[in-house]
C-alpha cells in the first residue's frame, strides 16, 4: 500500500510514519509536510534513509501544492495528521485554525475524489466532545456523545469531522474517523504539557500549571495511537468514528508531578488558567478495541520511556527552544522545491 501521511514532520505522523516503515515492510510512505513552527525535518532523518520513503513540501490548504502530490504518487489511501493543535494559538490567531484545519481537509477531501476515490482517514481529537464534569464515575465519550467545541481549535476540528463524514454519505468517498485522547511520546513539540514540563525541568525552570492543575486528560502513548489508525485503516468500517483512548486519567498537577519524580529534580508554579478551559476529558475505546486493538504501554511505562529520549536528544528540543530547527528545514529543503 501507498499512503500519502499530510502533517508527517510533526509529532504523530513522524511517529506513524516510523511506525510504519518499522512494521510494514512493503508499505510506501509519502509525506506531504509544509513545515510549520511544528513541522521539524530532523524527526524524519530516519525515514528520510529509507528508499521507501518520500517528502513534499505543500499545504493542503492550497489546491495545487495536493494535486501535484496526488498525479506524482497516485496514494491509495491518505492520513491527515496536518493540523494546527494549539488550543492557546487557536485563542490568538483562529483563522490559521480554520484555513489549516478546514478548508485544508476539504481539498485533500476533494482530491480524493479526483484521482481515484481513494481511501481517506481523518485524524481527529476527543477536544470536538468538549469537557465532562471532574470526579465522574464512568463516564466517558462515546462515538454518539454530541460535538461541544469549547476552543477554535477544538471548533475547526469538529467541523472536518462532519466534512469528512458528509462527503462519505453524499459522494460515497471511503472515509474513516478517529477521535484520541492526549498523546505523549517522542517528538512531540515543547509547547504541549509533558515536554513543557520536560523541558522546563531540564533547564532548571519552574513548570508552569495552569489554574490548580486540577484539569483531567486522558493519555495514550503514542505508539499506540499509531498502530490504532493502522488497524482502522485495514479494518474500519467507511463512514463510522472510533474513539481511541488510553483508559489513563490523569490530571495535570499529577502528570507534572510524576515527570519531576522520574527526572528526580523540578518544581512548579501555578499560572493563570486559560479561557474556556476544558475541565475533563475521558474516552470510551470499545469500538476501536473491537477491531482487535487494546493500548500496549502502561503510562508509567510510557512516561519512563518519554522522559530518557528527552534525555537522550537534547539537540532535538534545544534547536526547537532557540529555533535553529528552522534553519535546518530550510537548509534541507531551500533546494528541493
Amino acid at each position: 500500500m501507498k499512503i500519502l501521511v499530510t502533517g508527517g514532520a510533526g509529532f504523530i505522523g513522524g511517529n506513524f510514519i516510523a511506525c510504519a516503515l518499522r512494521e510494514n515492510r512493503a508499505d510506501e510512505i509519502v509525506c506531504m509536510d509544509k513545515l510549520t513552527y511544528a513541522g521539524n525535518m530532523h524527526t524524519l532523518s530516519g525515514a528520510l534513509k529509507d528508499p521507501r520513503f518520500r517528502f513534499y513540501r505543500g499545504d493542503i490548504a492550497c489546491k495545487k501544492d495536493v494535486e501535484e502530490v496526488f498525479r506524482k504518487e497516485s496514494p491509495d489511501a491518505v492520513i491527515n495528521f496536518a493540523a494546527e493543535s494549539h488550543v492557546d494559538r487557536s485563542i490568538a490567531h483562529p483563522s490559521v485554525f480554520l484555513k489549516t484545519n478546514v478548508s485544508g481537509v476539504g481539498v485533500l477531501l476533494d482530491a480524493c475524489r479526483k484521482y481515484g476515490n481513494v481511501r481517506f482517514h481523518q485524524v481527529s481529537t476527543d477536544e470536538v466532545y468538549g469537557d465532562l464534569p471532574l470526579g465522574g464515575k464512568g463516564d466517558a465519550f462515546t462515538e454518539d456523545s454530541p460535538l461541544r467545541p469549547s476552543s477554535p481549535y477544538s471548533a475547526s476540528k469538529a467541523s472536518a469531522d462532519l466534512l469528512a463524514l458528509a462527503y462519505s454519505r453524499t459522494y460515497g468517498l471511503p472515509v474513516t474517523l478517529s477521535r484520541c485522547s492526549n498523546n505523549y511520546g517522542p517528538f512531540q513539540f515543547p509547547e504541549k504539557l509533558i515536554p513543557l514540563a520536560l523541558t522546563h525541568i531540564l533547564r532548571g525552570e519552574p513548570v508552569p500549571v495552569y489554574g490548580t492543575g486540577e484539569n483531567v486528560r486522558d493519555w495514550l502513548f503514542a505508539e499506540d495511537h499509531c498502530a490504532a489508525i493502522r488497524l482502522i485503516l485495514q479494518k474500519g468500517e467507511p463512514g463510522r468514528v472510533y474513539n481511541v483512548g488510553g483508559r489513563c486519567e490523569r490530571s495535570n498537577l499529577e502528570v507534572v508531578r510524576a515527570l519531576i519524580s522520574a527526572v528526580g529534580k523540578g518544581e512548579y508554579t501555578f499560572v493563570a488558567d486559560r479561557p474556556g478551559h476544558d475541565l475533563r476529558y475521558a474516552i470510551d475505546p470499545s469500538f476501536a478495541e473491537s477491531l482487535g486493538w487494546a493500548p500496549k504501554v502502561p503510562f508509567e511505562e510510557g512516561l519512563q520511556r518519554t522522559v530518557a529520549w528527552y534525555l537522550s536528544h537534547e539537540e532535538w528540543w534545544k534547536g526547537i527552544l532557540d529555533g535553529s530547527y528552522r534553519a535546518y528545514n530550510k537548509e534541507f529543503y531551500g533546494s528541493k522545491r
